[in-house]
């Protein structure tokens, strides 16, 4: 059974109809193939049960053919297959097929304008007019589709068109004129100026993610005073959550290194935990306080309500939302994310901490490693701190396997330079 896409049959009893059959009998699926052709002295038609395009209905349905004996008064049922017969076109040309030309034409059919028309809205048989009197040049195809759209085109295609070439348009303008204003202002500033004040701009903005910075401190500890990275009543609640570290074993920090529940840094400190009482306890409260920022600083959606765990103090937990998150809404609902300038604002007041915990000397390597971060970037940062940056050896077992590089903070601070990968822009054209 047959049915044509295009129209219906004025004369059907002019049509010659050749079924082929797949020559591989034996596979399961194959041996049912079947591709139907009828040509016409105008046009031939394919129609095929197999592929994307077959028809859903032979799936969902049975069809059948009943054969009437006149004589006999009798009818014989068969089963049978609907075939959506389609004109074969390419390019300009009418194909007229034969039983080795089927399979080809098939392929090299214009179903990429199909699926433009299609897109666009446009009924089918326009894809017909489209596929034979287009030229096969892309640029020219779209200009021959608008000016399908604007012919035959509904009211909103029309709109939508109109709004496109007017986009087009407004944006040669923009181009034009942003192209002009760019070659006045090299002109006057010249290009190393202009490098020059886009270098300082982003100095700027890192700077706006750091510690507050005392330039005229007397002391490394002034510098970055420990009251701006914990408050008193912050550091107060640390005491609780802190006392599993006062307390301490070196088996248990092994234990530690093992399960990997802490990072590198905090677990090297743990180490080296003073004896006396009140350094102990004052050490254990950072090392707890910096173990949290790191572990922080991998989230990248805040979902939780108790996002570090029970044992975290409220005072913290809302310390972390506030100071190191970003407020966005999506759907009508309100999510925090940890974007990458929050990750470095964290970092750099991990840096902080760590020079007040280690006598403000770090393994800037090993906290790199911790904070997930690339090298150039955990070097640019602290730079902007200024941090004296050296090569120095890593921990035991690991001098083989990178050099370290070490950061120590020091009087009088050097001047602030624009981070490296800052000199290595493109050049403006």
């Amino acid at each position: 059974a047959v049915r044509f896409s295009n129209g219906r049959l004025q004369r059907p009893g002019s049509m010659q109809f050749t079924v082929y059959r797949n020559k591989d009998k034996d596979h399961p699926r194959k041996k049912h193939r079947r591709i139907l052709v009828s040509e016409t002295e105008r046009l031939s038609y394919v129609g095929n049960n197999f592929g994307s395009g077959v028809m859903k209905c032979n799936s969902l349905c049975r069809y059948f053919v009943g054969v009437l004996d006149k004589e006999s008064g009798q009818m014989e049922v068969y089963n049978a297959e609907m075939f959506n017969m389609q004109p074969l076109l390419s390019g300009r040309r009418v194909l007229c097929l034969s039983p080795c030309s089927v399979l080809d034409a098939c392929v090299h059919a214009s179903a990429d304008w199909l699926l433009t028309a299609v897109l666009c809205g446009l009924p089918v048989c326009f894809f017909f007019l489209i596929s034979v009197f287009l030229p096969q040049h892309g640029g020219r195809r779209i200009h021959y589709m608008d000016l399908c759209i604007e012919a035959f085109g509904t009211n909103k295609q029309k709109r939508a068109l109109n709004a496109r070439r007017m986009n087009a348009v407004g944006s040669d303008v923009v181009t034009t004129a942003v192209a002009k204003a760019a070659a006045n202002i090299i002109d006057e500033k010249g290009v190393a100026a202009l490098i020059q004040d886009v270098a300082q701009d982003d100095v700027q903005n890192i700077s706006a993610l750091l510690p507050p910075c005392n330039e005229d401190a007397e002391k490394p500890e002034n510098v970055y005073k420990f009251e701006d990275i914990l408050s008193p009543a912050e550091y107060e609640a640390l005491q609780v959550p802190a006392a599993v570290f006062v307390n301490i074993t070196a088996e248990e920090i092994s234990k530690k290194a093992e399960e990997q529940s802490h990072c590198s840094f905090v677990l090297e400190e743990l180490k080296l935990l003073p004896a006396d009482e009140k350094s102990r306890d004052h050490k254990a409260r950072c090392l707890w306080f910096l173990d949290t920022l790191i572990k922080f600083s991998h989230l990248r959606v805040i979902k939780k309500k108790y996002l570090m765990g029970p044992g975290c103090p409220h005072i913290i937990s809302r310390k972390l939302m506030k100071n190191f998150t970003s407020m966005t809404y999506n759907n009508g609902s309100v999510r925090n994310l940890i974007p990458s300038s929050m990750k470095s604002k964290i970092t750099a007041y991990v840096i902080a901490l760590a020079l007040h915990i280690s006598n403000f000397q770090i393994d800037l390597t090993v906290l790199q490693n911790d904070l997930k971060l690339r090298e150039s970037r955990m070097m640019d940062i602290a730079k902007a701190m200024r941090l004296k940056v050296s090569k120095a050896k890593g921990l035991p077992g690991l001098e083989d396997i990178q050099n370290h590089k070490l950061g120590t903070l020091s009087l009088p601070l050097p001047v602030q330079k624009a981070p490296e990968n800052l000199r290595k822009r493109k050049k403006m054209s």
